[in-house]
């Protein structure tokens, strides 16, 4: 029946973007691997809806979205760093390979959205990094790093990239409780994270235009560290 596949359309429709923010980024077309990478979100959230709201959720459909994220998520931010490191001259002991490590980003993508489908726990929240966020924050910094650093900085741009790759990789895959960004409750107290990293998001993009995702996303990880719930 074609209602049954309209979530999954919309699913389809994510990976296509995924795809096109992978052929703009190895074009060296960083912001518009940006607003795919956007697009490609935009549907991820609609599918689930989608499905929701025509009552036609289906294992099928939680298959595919994973399928879907592990390609507009992980490998189109990945494959933009790795574009972006492949054009600089590093100093640094066996620098051929050190663009390479961008991949590790998909790897652990596959990873966690894996463990996401068996894990029954993450039903209004996560535990670990959602791959979304981990994808749009690297994008965001892929694009920043394209358009403002210099060619002096590139040493220490590199070391703090493969810091980052390591560190956030392993919070995707990690047990630390992350909140939702979706607002469920109507009172200030109860939305009150989502309110802050939202306003900071807004903020940043407007003092910084798209780089400014990258610094709301990291708002976001400390907040929800900062926020955990000791039992």
């Amino acid at each position: 029946m074609m209602r049954k596949q309209i979530p999954n359309i919309v699913t389809l429709l994510n990976l296509v973007s995924g795809c096109i923010a992978i052929t703009m980024a190895f074009g060296h077309h960083f912001e518009a691997a940006f607003w795919w990478i956007v697009v490609a979100a935009g549907f991820d959230f609609f599918d689930g809806l989608t499905a929701r709201a025509l009552g036609v959720s289906s294992k099928l459909g939680v298959e595919l979205d994973s399928l879907a994220d592990v390609v507009s998520f992980g490998v189109a931010p990945a494959s933009a760093l790795f574009v972006l490191l492949n054009t600089m001259h590093i100093n640094m002991p066996l620098s051929a390979y050190i663009p390479y490590l961008a991949f590790i980003i998909p790897a652990f993508s596959a990873y966690r959205l894996a463990k996401f489908n068996i894990d029954d726990r993450q039903t209004t929240s996560f535990l670990g990094l959602p791959t979304p966020a981990n994808g749009l924050f690297w994008i965001s910094y892929t694009y920043a790093a394209s358009k403002y650093l210099g060619t002096t900085s590139q040493s220490l741009f590199v070391g703090t990239t493969i810091i980052l790759v390591l560190a956030l990789s392993i919070l995707m895959v990690s047990e630390l409780p992350m909140f939702s960004l979706k607002i469920k409750g109507f009172t200030i107290k109860k939305a009150i994270r989502q309110i802050i990293t939202g306003a900071a998001i807004i903020l940043f993009v407007i003092l910084w235009g798209i780089s400014g995702v990258a610094a709301g996303i990291i708002v976001y990880i400390l907040i929800s560290l900062i926020t955990i719930k000791r039992k």
